[in-house]
């Protein structure tokens, strides 16, 4: 048996056989609990729950079979183990015991070595079908923790995004001649990254990237940023430090880090030109190169202080003429489809004719 304590309520009318039971359940180290009817019985069973239910039959109040069939209907005692003690050895009482929901039989009168075994029985089935249910809750707890995380990373990452979206409207605020530029470049960015068939966990960072494209701005004078006519040779020089100044501002935000190369890496050319390191070709980051083609196609088809907006037509010319040069060529032309699909066939064709001649 086990060491645990295995609680046994007996519920039989007759005081020698209680006791008789009694006595040989505390031989087997059960804690016993005996009831004189059915009523009494059922009460002491929802009153605190046994691990084991012996059950007489022939009694007077309420008989066992009846007994047997509310514990059964109650859902608090509904999986109590219940062998049921009786007198009655015919096929049709055991029958009927089986349907009100007994798991067990003894026939009277009752044997040690018959009560041993079928109480051994039941403490496995009990050990095991505790076993089962701490392992559900078990697993039901670990889901609901698991999805509680979720969602709260969920908020995180949302309460992140938010805060995001509204850095890019502080900086429109600053810079009323590009509003809406980094809402319109995040959403261009995403279309192409889905066109490129991108991870949807990368996409959500090259989102926050483009948001974030200019956040090195803020490290600019307002007299450069908002000068109307052609920057100097100093004033480019300060200019062109907004990646570091991006750089520096979002590297130690490590929710930010994998959003980087955006930031960092948008005004690198692929044929080496570019700044803040002149990488070449591949060495930009794929992110970064899809944004250099988004972003010049918005600065150059909306106005800035220093020159007019040009013609739609315009720029796809001038993104085409750039292919190899500052753009990757292998992206060009999905972007310019993707941009502005009404021109694309047309000014493919010009293109084509042009050559031609």
């Amino acid at each position: 048996m086990q060491n645990q304590p295995y609680n046994v309520l007996v519920i039989d009318d007759d005081p020698n056989v209680r006791d008789i039971l009694s006595s040989l359940l505390k031989r087997e180290r059960c804690v016993v609990r005996t009831a004189a009817s059915g009523q009494i019985g059922i009460a002491a069973a929802r009153s605190e729950l046994p691990d084991l239910i012996l059950l007489d039959v022939m009694m007077p109040d309420l008989d066992g079979f009846s007994v047997c069939r509310m514990l059964r209907e109650d859902p608090l005692t509904a999986e109590v183990p219940i062998i049921m003690i009786t007198a009655l050895d015919d096929r049709a009482s055991r029958l009927e015991g089986v349907k009100a929901g007994a798991d067990e039989f003894l026939s009277k009168p009752v044997e040690l070595s018959e009560l041993r075994l079928r109480v051994r029985t039941m403490q496995r089935i009990n050990r095991y079908r505790r076993l089962i249910e701490e392992r559900e809750r078990a697993a039901a707890q670990e889901r609901l923790l698991t999805e509680q995380a979720r969602q709260a990373a969920q908020a995180i990452a949302e309460a992140y995004d938010q805060t995001l979206i509204g850095w890019s409207r502080a900086l429109d605020l600053r810079d009323k001649e590009t509003e809406g530029h980094s809402q319109r470049v995040a959403q261009l960015t995403l279309a192409v990254a889905q066109a490129l068939n991108i991870p949807p966990e990368e996409q959500i960072n090259m989102w926050r990237g483009a948001m974030l494209h200019d956040i090195g701005k803020i490290g600019v004078p307002d007299a450069i940023l908002h000068k109307p006519g052609p920057l100097t040779e100093e004033e480019w020089e300060i200019m062109r430090r907004h990646t570091t100044y991006a750089y520096e501002l979002l590297y130690p935000i490590a929710y930010l880090r994998p959003a980087l190369d955006i930031p960092y890496c948008h005004h690198e050319k692929w044929d080496g030109t570019g700044y803040p390191r002149g990488l070449r070709g591949e060495q930009i980051p794929l992110a970064a190169r899809i944004f250099a083609l988004v972003d010049v196609w918005d600065a150059l088809t909306n106005d800035r202080p220093y020159r007019k907006a040009w013609s739609r037509e315009q720029a796809w010319q001038y993104i085409h003429d750039q292919k190899g040069k500052h753009f990757d060529p292998q992206l060009v032309d999905l972007f310019l489809s993707i941009a502005a699909p009404d021109l694309t066939k047309v000014m493919e064709r010009q293109v084509s004719g042009g050559k031609e001649d």
